[in-house]
């Protein structure tokens, strides 16, 4: 073999499989790039080829990756012949239909409340009900949405908060719009023709990120905004603003005004500061390659609704909801305190008239939401209830919250004759200090 150089994509094209299974090597370091270039893609060499082929080749033997890993990094000689027993057993093919792996396929997120890694629990508990179209009612990171995307629902995605509401143009109404590089390009060049504003840089100074950083954000979220005409591609390039940002972020949030904990030279024994000192375009790129590789068409009309989950029209088989959650001390989550720098991002020009000034850390203005407000969740998901009970109901939520499971369990039955209560025990959540709680998903029919 010669010593050029390939894109994930033309590798992809090469070794016969999708980016996406790519991306997925290399989060398990099965794979690394020979090189990135200054605008951070990565280039891989012949022998990160012959590497995936010897992947493929284990994988035919139903090995699974942890011990592919080993024999890769011990050079030992290749289990093709004699598999353990013990091997065999654990990765047996099921008769389950293929569909794309979801938590493969689906961009790596830091989101508070994903719920990215129970996607698959959640599918093995609807599988069995009879629907076709799904409203996922506070779709969040979307990846609730997706996993019913690929099993050929027709999904309606829903959340009141407009950068969200563009994550799920991007990867759930979207089915073929990409960024090509061209796109890319544009999006990061700083163009002389254009004036661009300042209003990042003056208002956020040493709050988020660093003065450069600032900088770069008011180039980049004007390009996207007056270059990006198509709205699936524009979508796509919030959402790898979205996750560029959140992963510079100290618990990837922006509740605090806290640059210092980035910038500061002392012994750490939290986050990554080599993540958090990725120059912006590198992660950009890297988030549009995940994007990318996670748009297809499934063959069905799916949409995206940004608006209150009362006021959502139309009638649908399922509806899933997963609500902000209030724990046993009353205490809510409020996604807009933690992100509403991101929702300012897609407000850009309008953004100074919705900040609270007298918040350190320049929050967006809003009231207290019903769902936070311990005094009228219940009859918040009464409401709710009430509204879609003609619907099945898939509800998942914590064990240690308000309404506790006992009373959801009893404001459901007001509507619905069978009600299935599941639960995934030691399930640990992203910044929480309460140790590990249970998942419960709430099946009603």
């Amino acid at each position: 073999m010669n010593n050029k150089l390939y894109r994930i994509g033309q590798l992809s094209k090469k070794a016969e499989l999708p980016i996406s299974t790519l991306n997925h090597y290399l989060n398990l370091k099965l794979i690394k790039p020979e090189k990135v270039i200054g605008s951070g893609y990565r280039l891989f060499s012949n022998k990160t080829l012959e590497t995936i082929l010897e992947i493929q080749k284990l994988k035919k033997e139903y090995l699974p990756l942890s011990v592919i890993k080993q024999q890769l990094r011990k050079g030992r000689e290749l289990l093709i012949k004699e598999p353990s027993a013990q091997y065999r057993q654990l990765t047996l093919p099921t008769f389950e239909p293929e569909y794309p792996p979801i938590t493969f396929q689906f961009p790596s997120t830091r989101f508070q409340g994903s719920k990215l890694k129970l996607v698959e629990w959640i599918w093995q508990n609807c599988k069995h009900l009879d629907f076709n179209s799904v409203l996922d009612a506070f779709g969040g990171t979307a990846c609730v949405s997706y996993l019913f995307k690929t099993r050929g629902k027709q999904v309606f995605y829903n959340d009141y908060l407009k950068s969200n509401y563009y994550i799920g143009l991007a990867l759930i109404e979207n089915s073929r719009e990409t960024l090509t590089q061209e796109d890319v390009e544009e999006i990061l060049k700083r163009h002389p023709e254009m004036k661009y504003p300042t209003f990042i840089q003056e208002t956020f100074k040493g709050i988020y990120f660093t003065d450069e950083e600032n900088e770069w954000l008011d180039v980049v979220v004007t390009n996207i905004d007056t270059l990006i005409t198509n709205i699936y591609k524009k979508a796509i390039a919030y959402f790898a603003l979205f996750q560029s940002c959140v992963i510079k972020r100290p618990y990837n949030l922006f509740h605090r005004k806290n640059l210092y904990m980035r910038t500061a030279k002392v012994k750490r024994s939290f986050g990554n500061k080599i993540t958090w000192d990725t120059p912006f375009p590198v992660h950009f790129v890297r988030f549009v390659e995940q994007a990318n590789e996670s748009i297809f068409d499934n063959g069905q009309k799916n949409k995206a609704f940004c608006t209150d989950a009362f006021n959502v029209k139309g009638k649908y088989d399922l509806v899933y909801i997963d609500t902000p959650y209030i724990s046993s001390k009353g205490v809510g989550v409020d996604y807009l305190e933690f992100y509403h720098f991101l929702e300012g991002l897609v407000k850009y020009n309008e953004w100074e008239t919705l900040i609270d000034w007298k918040s350190k850390h320049l929050r967006i203005k809003h009231g207290k939401s019903i769902w936070n407000d311990k005094n009228k969740i219940y009859q918040a998901f009464d409401t709710l209830f009430k509204k879609f009970a003609d619907s099945i109901l898939v509800v998942s939520y914590r064990s240690d919250g308000i309404p506790s499971d006992a009373d959801l369990m009893s404001l459901l039955k007001k509507y619905k004759a069978k009600v299935i209560e599941l639960n995934r025990k030691k399930y640990k959540y992203v910044l929480s200090n309460n140790g590990e709680s249970q998942e419960l998903l709430f099946v009603a029919a």
